[in-house]
């Protein structure tokens, strides 16, 4: 899991907060109304214990999801590019959510039928005037049903690593943090910031063109290594076809030398046969008492 991963998780959270507050808003305001009876100092504290608790249920969560990437994605993505592909895919399939297509809804659908689910639980932890009862309530808002937090926990699957998986829905929901904690005038502000500059859509379009990257960089790798391959097996074929040459030129110039040796040779044989036979010719002949005739005076 690379930074760049935990930064979108972040600003995914932080941009898509303005969704976060329109699901969670009037489960925020039950919450400030169950603690009207407390200290402000106790209040705040209370409010910090609760969003520990949403942000534990998001790194369990988290967890989960990274545990079933590992255990039913890892075996069939092992040595080969699937993992990057498949994040790039799901980066750009966050993304077009996030510029508002409604891809995640019926999965919300399914996520609002365990939420009433929840319900006879929920209604034991108000009014929130414990710690106990605020870690519980906040354990619990980690399972409202958000399009975001799914679009955050599909990421968290094709990281497949259990603690990548956790890490990067606690950053999401690190994300999430300003916005519900703000006052009223804040929320407002941010708000309009968000929604003026459209931020959420611009993170969308960023997210959209990141997982295009991740997803396409492996296949022109891919064929950029296929191609490098080619080349290499190229190269090696004309090395071997040169050295080839080199090896038959070599032995035709052994074989011309080897010859010219050879020539060579007999011709210094027939020029000493030569020699010899001339001076057996001008050998003095012996006279027939066996002496040797003498040499007459000139």
């Amino acid at each position: 899991m690379t930074t760049a991963l935990l930064v979108a998780a972040l600003l995914m959270g932080f941009f898509g907060s303005p969704h976060c507050l329109g699901m969670c808003g009037g489960l925020v305001t039950a919450f400030g109304l169950s603690m009207k009876e407390v200290s402000p100092t106790k209040r705040r504290a209370l409010v910090a214990t609760y969003h520990i608790g949403r942000l534990t249920s998001y790194a369990t969560l988290g967890l989960v999801a990274g545990l079933i990437g590992i255990t039913v994605l890892e075996p069939l993505m092992r040595g080969n590019s699937m993992p990057r592909i498949l994040l790039g895919l799901v980066l750009v399939f966050v993304g077009v959510t996030m510029l508002g297509a409604p891809f995640l809804t019926k999965l919300e659908r399914f996520g609002m039928r365990f939420w009433q689910y929840l319900s006879p639980l929920r209604q034991k932890v108000f009014p929130l005037n414990t710690f106990p009862r605020a870690l519980t309530a906040g354990l619990l808002w980690g399972f409202l049903p958000c399009g975001l937090v799914y679009g955050a926990l599909l990421i968290a699957v094709v990281a497949h690593n259990p603690l990548s998986g956790a890490a990067l829905m606690l950053v999401f929901g690190l994300g999430t943090v300003p916005m519900l904690v703000a006052t009223h005038e804040t929320v407002g502000w941010l708000r309009d910031k968000i929604g003026r500059f459209r931020l959420r859509q611009l993170n969308g379009a960023v997210m959209v063109i990141s997982g295009l990257a991740v997803a396409i960089v492996p296949i022109v790798m891919a064929g950029m290594h296929g191609g490098h391959d080619m080349a290499a097996m190229d190269h090696s074929g004309h090395t071997a076809m040169m050295s080839e040459a080199d090896m038959a030129e070599n032995h035709d110039m052994s074989a011309m030398h080897h010859e010219g040796h050879d020539m060579g040779s007999e011709m210094m044989m027939d020029e000493d046969m030569d020699h010899s036979m001339h001076d057996m010719s001008t050998m003095p002949a012996h006279t027939e008492d066996g002496q040797e005739p003498t040499a007459q005076a000139h």
